[in-house]
């Protein structure tokens, strides 16, 4: 604790964090790289049925092979999580983009086996690269509030990349081709991987050299000891299961209650994604300011209400704009868990940053599998009021986790009582 003003020293003012654009031209390169980490997947998404021509399977069969790729995600991530603090965030980078560009020439060939090698290479690539680009921005400013910010910068770009990719990709499969597309992903990749790895010879690992002796198993339990990272870390993975599940069958509940056809439907995702990009974007600069009058911690807790009651409401929307807005709401909500849970872990766990973003999109892959299943199961019990019961259970867990994680100031008061 400091004793600036048991000596009559002022402490020093709190870093004003940056403008959006000066941070975003200072860490430009990892804001490129978590874009293209997108693309692979979203041409398997935007092309699945012309994809599953060329392999002669069906599209439930090609398509269930994405399911690799979140599995190689979860088991990949929790291995190398504390791995990825102990290397220059440069290097982990430039090897992930390395695999990420292999594996989507490999897609390219276009057979079943290809293509399954391609969803399970993708999804280890994407749990080494996600983490790792979003530490090494953060580790570009001194602040927790800056290096918060530049984290949530990257994880907004990823939102934005995952809504605009769609169209973006389609215009040149006009010329070339789906397989044309996942050629130009990998060649791209592995451009910017020699890039990288360019940048980060040389650099130094975060971990100081005493600390790089700690155990593997130890790095957990020191990520174990920081301060709210468990519930953070739970929050993120039950918030992730809700979402995502309502997301698996946002289209047939829209399909059956409103009958809107795919191409109406395209507008409802468009909406999603853009609430929830602009609320990740506003919601990770507002709690960067110096003294918000809403902390993360409580922000948390208040954006996991309004999820709450989104998610239950609209299972039961009786129309169109009351869905809408709701679909709207959930977006945004949703985006500012996401953002709080990022900023409070990059502020928290200091040189572990790469650790704990790590395990947190271990714990985000599995929470797409839970959120799935969960869901289908409340569907297949009790239609979609027992999809909102589903949900809304796991959003009131995750409110009951987020609730434990306490502010700097109440934890210093308690320590003090």
């Amino acid at each position: 604790m400091s004793t600036d003003h048991l000596q009559g020293r002022a402490a020093p003012p709190a870093e004003v964090v940056p403008p959006d654009l000066r941070m975003a031209r200072r860490i430009w390169p990892f804001l490129l790289a978590a874009a293209v980490s997108l693309l692979p997947f979203t041409v398997f998404g935007t092309f699945l049925v012309p994809i599953a021509a060329a392999t002669g399977g069906s599209v439930a069969e090609i398509g269930g092979l994405r399911g690799l790729g979140g599995l190689a995600a979860l088991l990949v991530g929790v291995a190398i999580a504390p791995l990825l603090d102990r290397i220059a965030r440069e290097l982990v980078a430039a090897y992930g983009l390395a695999l990420l560009g292999i594996s989507s020439l490999l897609g390219a060939v276009g057979n079943v086996f290809a293509l399954a090698a391609f969803c399970l290479l993708i999804g280890a690539a994407t749990s080494v690269l996600g983490p790792s680009v979003g530490a090494a921005a953060a580790d570009r400013f001194k602040s927790e509030a800056a290096a918060g910010r530049a984290a949530t910068l990257v994880t907004a770009t990823t939102s934005m990349t995952a809504m605009l990719a769609a169209p973006v990709v389609a215009l040149p499969a006009l010329i070339w081709g789906w397989r044309g597309n996942l050629v130009a992903v990998g060649i791209i990749s592995l451009a910017l991987s020699g890039a990288f790895f360019y940048r980060g010879r040389g650099r130094k690992a975060p971990l100081a050299a005493d600390s790089v002796r700690v155990g593997y198993i130890a790095s957990y339990r020191a990520l174990g000891r920081i301060s709210g990272a468990v519930p953070l870390l739970l929050v993120a993975m039950l918030r992730t299961a809700a979402f995502m599940g309502y997301l698996a069958y946002l289209a047939a509940f829209y399909d059956e209650r409103f009958e809107l056809t795919p191409g109406w439907f395209a507008l409802v995702w468009t909406l999603s994604g853009a609430s929830f990009f602009v609320g990740n974007l506003l919601a990770g600069r507002y709690i960067a300011m110096d003294r918000p009058w809403i902390g993360p911690e409580r922000m948390l807790v208040l954006a996991l209400g309004v999820a709450l009651l989104s998610v239950v409401a609209f299972y039961f929307a009786a129309t169109l704009p009351l869905a809408l807005l709701l679909t709207a709401m959930m977006g945004a909500s949703h985006a500012t868990v996401a953002a709080c849970v990022t900023t409070l872990l990059v502020r928290r766990s200091g040189d572990l940053r790469g650790s704990a973003l790590g395990v947190n999109a271990a714990g985000m892959s599995l929470g797409v599998f839970l959120g799935a299943a969960i869901g289908g199961l409340g569907l297949g019990l009790g239609g979609y009021p027992g999809t909102a019961a589903a949900f809304g259970l796991i959003t009131a867990i995750a409110i009951a986790a987020a609730l434990r994680v306490r502010s700097p100031l109440s934890l210093a008061k308690s320590n003090r009582v």
